[in-house]
């Protein structure tokens, strides 16, 4: 491939980093309706979730980063994606929790009377739900999305997607900052 081939390759393509950032934001935007979900069937009453404003829970995003880095190559090894991701999915829960709590004294979740929960920030009920959840993940979901966002933006110019990707970034280091500073009670 000459080197003219090859800026013009750059040109046509969002980066990884990029790339990355979309995964998360739907990943993200994707939790936080199944969080909705599953407190409206709990609750039966609607329940704002998660610690930004804005429509996404991060800690979905950044697991599915997770796991598209770390786990992809785990297609074909559904029991030991099983276990590796409970695993690590409760490890990350209960320090995501932990610090939220230290940080903000506010606790998201609260695994109080679960079978099995440990301090009441993750539970064996919920790491089991984690080694499903990331099979369908790695196994069907992110394949699919990966095709439809392929889809989409072959038909979206880069300079639009680009723009639109460093737009959503800001609106999500506004949310994150305009959130903490709510939760600290800093203008109180």
């Amino acid at each position: 491939m000459s080197k003219k081939d090859k800026k013009n390759k750059s040109k046509s393509n969002i980066t990884k980093f990029q790339k990355t950032v979309i995964y998360y934001m739907i990943y993200a935007f994707l939790g936080w309706i199944a969080e909705e979900i599953f407190c409206l069937i709990s609750t039966h009453t609607f329940t704002k979730r998660g610690f930004l404003f804005g429509p996404i829970c991060p800690i979905y995003g950044y697991g599915a980063i997770i796991l598209i880095i770390f786990f992809k190559n785990y297609k074909k090894k559904p029991v030991q994606l099983f276990f590796l991701s409970a695993l690590i999915f409760s490890f990350f829960e209960y320090i995501t929790d932990f610090f939220l709590q230290a940080l903000f004294g506010i606790r998201w979740w609260d695994y109080t009377g679960y079978f099995l929960n440990l301090n009441s920030r993750i539970t064996l009920s919920f790491s089991f739900i984690w080694g499903i959840g990331s099979i369908i993940f790695i196994k069907y979901l992110h394949p699919f999305i990966t095709k439809v966002i392929g889809k989409i933006l072959k038909k979206i110019p880069v300079k639009i997607q680009s723009i639109s990707i460093n737009i959503l970034i800001w609106i999500n280091v506004l949310d994150t900052l305009i959130s903490s500073i709510c939760y600290l009670g800093i203008f109180n």
